[in-house]
């Protein structure tokens, strides 16, 4: 009988995640302190080694999923989130780490963020989106900080940034209903006072944070207008002292492309106790930015680890497999693949941090007002951006495995399932593309990002001064772009999304050679050279007629 030889393709390997990782020393290298860089190092390297525990665990209860456990054997009903075997475990490993906390710890001023964000990165790939409700609890924290509800602030916060797991607590961020995703203005839950105190009587469609122990949440107290400007922002807490849900029935889970181990709930508010976060029965939707900000912000960061985890995975099988006479690491075209993942990775890494290094200097007070206002422009199209990108990145790394990227039990499609995700959640590319329209209309942001881009390019390398052009090139064209079109409205609308993607790229190219110059790794050049041969300059001078007659077939 012929022998039959087993299957001879190797699974990835990782290895400490923050160990392996050059592009995030190198950039804590160049970003922190040493006393700081010294103090947050080998909690990030824990966190490396932490990372690859819980990845390995995620693997081994792929197929696992959250379950609505909806009566008790004795016919109660108690609406029970069974979760699955990983979130069990990052729940505590985030708040014994400090994945929220760490930015609210002191020690280390505006550098917190980059250290908070530095774990969130470490830590997002393998804890199975369990970086969603951080993300939430992340944004609930600042939100109720920049209320002033002293209330709320002394029974919240010290729990939402807790780094003890007994008493740490996640936040759920219940805006969508089935009238509308982005557009929450339309939101129809009712919120009346009863008691002398508030409920809130509806339905959210889409609650990502269902197992939650509190939520921030918009209704529309009864009798006010229509529109957002008539929603008012409420502080909800899920369940009471005997573990109970406060008048909220779990309907179902969503079934859902990916994020799967994320439980999605649809739910019903059915007289919920709530109170008002500003203490205005108005405004809802302007009390929500500081979240937005916080959770955008996750988002940019989750899709960039996404991107790294995905390439780490796929370097390490082109190191071992074998075809067409040679391993796939010696293949010039499967290296060129490689490379041109490992530029889109490094520019979205770049911008997301700028970000996060912004944002640090907001909440210290250390921000100059140019800087303040090209936060407010960045955010929106940093998400968008990286969104767009962790969705490309995610595809072309299945296709670097060939057959097995397709195959289920490789626990591969989940890249690509989950990053889907990032260009929907906090708001599609569509929806921030015209956020973007609406901010240079109320306060500008080019002549800033002009300002910033033209000093990150500023080196003397030749060939990096080359590709900084490029970005400002393209930042130029954008601007140009939007002079002319402000004041027709449809034309405006219909490019926004280049637009906006314009000034995404841009931006990441110039960042790029500005760490390019900074660092002496021979990688960080190579990676803006290898960008800037990429499309930045989206910019298109289109019909919104004929775009609307393609459209509509």
């Amino acid at each position: 009988m012929r022998e039959i030889r087993p299957f001879n393709q190797p699974a990835p390997e990782l290895g400490n995640q923050y160990d392996d990782d050059a592009l995030v020393r190198d950039y804590l290298k160049q970003t922190l302190p040493p006393d700081v860089r010294s103090a947050v190092e080998p909690e990030l390297r824990e966190m490396g080694a932490i990372a690859l525990d819980l990845y390995e665990l995620s693997q081994a209860t792929r197929t696992e999923e959250p379950e609505i456990v909806s009566w008790s054997a004795w016919g109660e009903r108690i609406d029970h989130i069974a979760l699955t075997e990983v979130w069990k475990r990052a729940e505590p490993i985030a708040a014994k780490h400090g994945v929220v906390a760490a930015a609210y710890d002191p020690r280390f001023g505006r550098y917190a963020r980059v250290h908070q964000f530095a774990l969130a990165y470490l830590y997002a790939p393998s804890s199975d989106t369990f970086a969603c409700p951080l993300a939430m609890t992340d944004g609930a924290a600042r939100t109720l900080l920049r209320s002033g509800n002293r209330a709320l602030i002394d029974r919240a916060v010290p729990r939402l940034t807790s780094r003890d797991p007994k008493t740490f607590w996640t936040s759920g961020q219940w805006m969508t209903e089935s009238t509308g995703g982005s557009d929450v203005g339309l939101s129809e839950t009712v919120a009346v006072q009863e008691d002398a105190g508030w409920r809130l009587y509806g339905r959210k469609w889409f609650t990502s944070a269902a197992a939650s122990q509190m939520a921030l949440t918009l209704a529309r107290p009864e009798g006010n207008p229509a529109g957002g400007h008539g929603l008012a922002l409420y502080y909800v807490e899920c369940r009471d002292q005997h573990g109970r849900l406060r008048n909220i029935t779990l309907n179902r889970l969503k079934d859902k492309l990916g994020t799967r181990k994320l439980p999605t709930a649809e739910l019903m508010l059915e007289g919920t106790p709530a109170e008002l976060v500003l203490g205005e029965t108005t405004g809802g939707v302007r009390g929500i930015t500081p979240m937005l900000n916080i959770t955008r912000t996750w988002n940019a960061i989750t899709a960039v680890s996404g991107m790294r985890r995905g390439l780490a995975l796929a370097r390490d099988y082109a190191k071992k497999r074998f075809a067409f006479g040679a391993h796939l690491i010696d293949k010039p075209l499967h290296v060129d693949t490689l490379a041109g993942l490992q530029a889109e990775l490094e520019g979205a890494f770049h911008l997301a941090f700028q970000i996060v290094e912004l944002i640090g200097k907001e909440e210290h007070g250390e921000i100059s007002e140019d800087e303040a206002v090209l936060l407010r422009l960045l955010t929106p199209i940093a998400k968008l951006t990286t969104g767009r990108q962790a969705v490309a990145v995610a595809s072309e790394v299945l296709e670097a495995f060939g057959g097995a990227g397709y195959v289920e039990d490789t626990g591969l499609p989940a890249l690509l399932r989950d990053a889907q995700v990032l260009s929907i959640w906090e708001g599609t590319t569509n929806v921030l593309s015209l956020d973007v329209l609406r901010a240079l209309s109320r306060e500008g942001g080019l002549e800033q990002l002009t300002a910033a881009a033209n000093a990150w390019t500023s080196v003397s390398d030749g060939a990096l001064s080359e590709a900084g052009q490029k970005a400002q090139r393209a930042i130029a064209s954008a601007a140009k772009w939007i002079r002319t079109t402000s004041k027709q409205t449809e034309a405006a609308e219909a490019g926004a999304r280049r637009f906006a993607m314009t000034l995404g790229r841009a931006a990441e190219l110039a960042l790029l050679v500005r760490f390019a110059a900074r660092t002496e790794d021979p990688r960080a050049r190579a990676a803006a050279l290898r960008f800037a041969e990429t499309p930045v300059d989206l910019v298109a001078w289109v019909d919104a007629e004929g775009a609307g007659l393609l459209a509509r077939g």
